[in-house]
């Protein structure tokens, strides 16, 4: 048996808990066929030319399946998060929260805008997409993505109906928000890991940060430089007698700073953290215990709307060797040491090459429907199918049943295959 035919093959049978929630004879066959479109050679992972290599016949019924089929999508959601959880799921793993931009010409897909994108690095023309990524030992497995709506879709409902939005995400929702409750979604069903990782995006939200900690969870997050924190030993004490009489809000004996400045004097130490395939991946850190500006608004020195120290976490610095400068904060516990804390914050790397791969090789950014349905599944489908090639890969490298048959790997079985010629 050929190695195409032994994964297409494998396929089918490990997606049988999926297909069991699409009761409809039709939609059980359509679904292999797409997927193994996703994962299959071709440069292209959209709808017509998936048809045109696994169903010729059958554009039509792909078509109705990815784009309007009236089948509900929570119970293979459910499936691929109780599946990922068994593969890469446990108190080892991290979940990674970060967003992904699928760069786009016109303005009729769902979503689009004009809007911050990772990929290039500046505005584009492009849809949003948050994700949530299950990972352990540098092996990501992505569980969720779901598109957020700009302001001027939010403001458009003819847009939003005829871009097949339900109407209740009609309703502004930041990032942070979104990402909040496809986290609880994901505890909900059970899924396991030991920390939140997220980058100064997600990591500027004081509500976000407070959320993670509300819910018990270890997190650690990226800032911007000018995040003001107070010193871990502040103290609030009685404000001084005014005209008007005693204030009875407590103020900070200390002044809050920027980051940056908390930690300019700090000692820092080169750090490596893992070892890369050009060798050691190095960088200076520093770390010392704050306590966040993000506690309650009062008026300090004059000023308004100033906020009170909040829980005290680590304050972590990062000096690149390309010049570059990061910070992060992170609830992990006092006695963690330098190092941990910095390999923590660095495992947040393995989303962005899942992202990279979802796109390159099993079509992410493909889709050229204009639908909220259409889109959300097609998305679905692609983290089933990266789901799949991580099982297979976890097989070979554990040394499964059936060993000695090399499994695909990524750019055996997309868009580079070698058998595509």
């Amino acid at each position: 048996m050929s190695t195409s035919v032994a994964w297409e093959h494998e396929l089918q049978s490990w997606l049988e808990p999926f297909l069991t929630h699409l009761h409809h004879p039709a939609r059980r066959r359509m679904c292999p066929l797409y997927v193994a479109g996703l994962i299959g050679p071709g440069e292209r992972k959209s709808l017509q030319p998936i048809a045109a290599r696994v169903a010729p016949a059958d554009y039509d019924q792909l078509h109705h399946f990815v784009a309007v089929g009236p089948w509900d999508e929570a119970p293979l959601d459910a499936e691929l998060l109780a599946q990922a959880n068994r593969l890469v799921g446990g108190l080892e793993a991290i979940l990674v929260i970060d967003d992904t931009a699928l760069l786009k010409k016109g303005t009729h897909s769902v979503g689009v805008a004009s809007q911050y994108a990772g990929v290039v690095g500046k505005k584009a023309n492009c849809q949003s997409l948050v994700s949530l990524t299950l990972a352990k030992d540098e092996v990501p497995v992505p569980i969720v993505l779901r598109l957020f709506l700009p302001d001027t879709w939010i403001r458009d409902p003819e847009r939003l109906q005829h871009a097949g939005v339900p109407e209740t995400f009609w309703v502004e929702r930041s990032k942070p928000e979104i990402a909040l409750e496809e986290l609880q979604r994901v505890m909900q069903a059970g899924v396991s890991f030991g920390a939140v990782v997220t980058d100064a995006g997600y990591g500027i939200s004081a509500p976000f940060r407070q959320s993670l900690s509300a819910l018990g969870l270890l997190w650690a997050v990226g800032i911007p430089r000018i995040q003001k924190v107070y010193p871990a030993d502040v103290r609030l004490g009685p404000a001084p007698h005014t005209r008007g009489g005693p204030r009875k809000t407590p103020i900070p004996d200390a002044e809050a700073v920027a980051a940056e400045a908390m930690l300019a004097t700090s000692s820092w130490q080169r750090i490596t953290w893992r070892r890369g395939t050009k060798g050691p991946l190095r960088a200076k850190f520093a770390a010392v215990r704050v306590r966040v500006a993000d506690g309650p608004t009062v008026r300090l020195q004059g000023r308004t709307g100033q906020h009170l120290p909040g829980d005290e976490v680590w304050l972590v610095g990062e000096h690149r060797t390309s010049g570059e400068r990061k910070y992060y904060l992170s609830n992990l516990p006092p006695d963690t040491s330098l190092k941990q804390l910095a390999a923590l914050i660095k495992a947040r790397w393995v989303c962005e090459q899942a992202h990279q791969q979802l796109k390159e090789e099993l079509g992410l950014d493909h889709f050229e429907g204009r639908s909220w349905r259409g889109l959300h599944r097609h998305a679905l489908l692609t983290l089933i199918a990266y789901l799949f090639l991580q099982h297979l890969r976890s097989r070979t490298a554990t040394g499964g049943k059936k060993k000695g048959r090399r499994a695909p790997t990524t750019t055996d079985t997309a868009g580079h295959s070698a058998h595509a010629a």
